[in-house]
């Protein structure tokens, strides 16, 4: 019976929980992980909080330049290879962070986990897990995404005990050694790059078939399945709109995550509020990505992102007057449904719209401005407040943003190569 539960089972499932497993072990590079650490290094070292914001986006910024470099990597090289070379690098990266004791060290300390932990460990996921499905895409990816919410529902939590119990410099050895030991062993032995290495099909498709059934020649990839080129889809409306709009919920939730203890200081609200509403948001995301990911196989994935930029203006203009538990509250749970969605959709446009072959290369450029969407955010929070000594001119102007996400993503229709040669 056990025999019987491994031949129907599709190893593409087991590739999804690596593949959330790496995006877990992405955290550490996360603006929800490092926003635990900032006080530590002001209160420490005596630096401002401009001067940290500073170091942090500028060093966010450089990581997401490099980031194109990254999904090129992947096309040549692999998932699998990448993703266990990147692990030990990570690693090694973290051990180099619990080393830090001046501003040129902690920008070296922060590229390198911008770009290996938010930037890598979170690309080479999606691009697996893009290979080994594609009517089942939505739901892979919203099971793969319960890794990024679990990390941010935890890793603020365990910080801030390793940080209490120990000091910073502890909490950044006690990821590197978690790396080495958990996730480089399962990536290194159980990653496979595409399905047909090992004699399957995307879905598992080749299981519901008559093993006498001869193959129809002539046959075309479905329709959501044409591959496109970078060069291809860098020639479409859709490609564009789409980077500005996977670029600017960085953007916020970074400045905001950033600055989190800060912004509630301001409105009279504790740091343990402040960390309780970065775990309610990655609760409420959870199952809302869950819910994101069967829609997303329905409608398509533009109209999914645009639904993310009305949810963030609310969320937004709600932060305004958080000023009490019940408020945050609610700005947390509302927070978590944007995010929630726009997991789902800004993983899955991309292979959506432009095939599998080329997808590290496309959807490097994509994480290429997520990142440097979210090298945006940080400094005009921080340097706001040290001017204004409160953060409401900033979210006020920072409102503009969703609205053009909004007109980018409704406009950012399906690519069809027919229309391309016609051009």
């Amino acid at each position: 019976m056990l025999g019987k539960f491994f031949q129907k089972f599709y190893y593409g499932w087991f590739i999804v929980f690596i593949g959330g497993l790496g995006i877990f072990f992405s955290g550490p590079g996360q603006t929800y992980s490092i926003s635990l650490f900032i006080d530590q290094y002001i209160n420490d070292f005596g630096w401002s909080r401009t001067e940290v914001s500073g170091l942090y986006s500028s060093a966010t910024l450089v990581a997401g330049l490099t980031m194109m470099f990254v999904g090129r990597f992947i096309d040549r090289f692999g998932q699998r290879f990448m993703m266990v070379t990147v692990g030990i690098v990570f690693a090694l990266a973290c051990f180099f962070n619990s080393a830090v004791t001046n501003m040129f060290m902690l920008a070296i300390g922060f590229f390198m986990v911008r770009l290996l932990g938010q930037g890598t460990m979170s690309l080479i996921p999606n691009t697996l897990v893009a290979q080994w499905f594609v009517k089942k895409r939505g739901r892979a990816f919203s099971f793969m995404t319960m890794g990024s919410f679990i990390s941010a529902m935890l890793l603020p939590i365990i910080n801030s005990w390793l940080i209490q119990t120990w000091d910073w410099q502890f909490a950044w050895r006690f990821w590197g050694v978690s790396l080495l030991v958990i996730f480089v062993p399962i990536a290194l032995f159980g990653v496979r790059n595409r399905p047909e290495v090992m004699g399957l099909e995307p879905d598992g498709t080749n299981e519901d078939k008559d093993e006498n059934q001869e193959p129809v020649i002539g046959t075309t990839l479905p329709e959501s399945e044409e591959d496109w080129t970078l060069k291809e889809a860098m020639r479409t409306w859709a490609f564009w709109g789409i980077l500005v709009s996977v670029s600017i919920p960085s953007m916020i939730n970074t400045g905001i995550t950033f600055h989190i203890i800060s912004i509630f200081d301001s409105n009279g609200l504790s740091p343990g509020v402040a960390a309780m509403v970065l775990s309610l948001m990655a609760i409420v995301g959870l199952p809302m990505s869950l819910v994101s990911g069967f829609i997303t196989e329905k409608i398509q994935t533009n109209y999914l992102l645009a639904s993310v930029f009305v949810i963030e203006m609310i969320f937004m203009l709600l932060l305004l007057i958080t000023n009490n538990l019940l408020m945050a509250i609610l700005f947390g749970a509302i927070w978590g449904i944007a995010n929630g969605i726009e997991r789902i959709g800004m993983n899955v446009v991309w292979p959506d719209f432009f095939g599998r072959k080329y997808i590290g290369s496309i959807n490097g450029v994509g994480m290429t401005m997520v990142v440097l969407g979210s090298s945006l955010g940080p400094l005009p929070f921080g340097a706001g407040f040290d001017l204004f000594h409160n953060y409401t001119p900033v979210l006020l102007a920072s409102l503009t943003f969703p609205f053009i996400g909004l007109i980018c993503a409704i406009t950012a229709r399906k690519p069809h190569k027919d229309k391309l040669k016609a051009m």
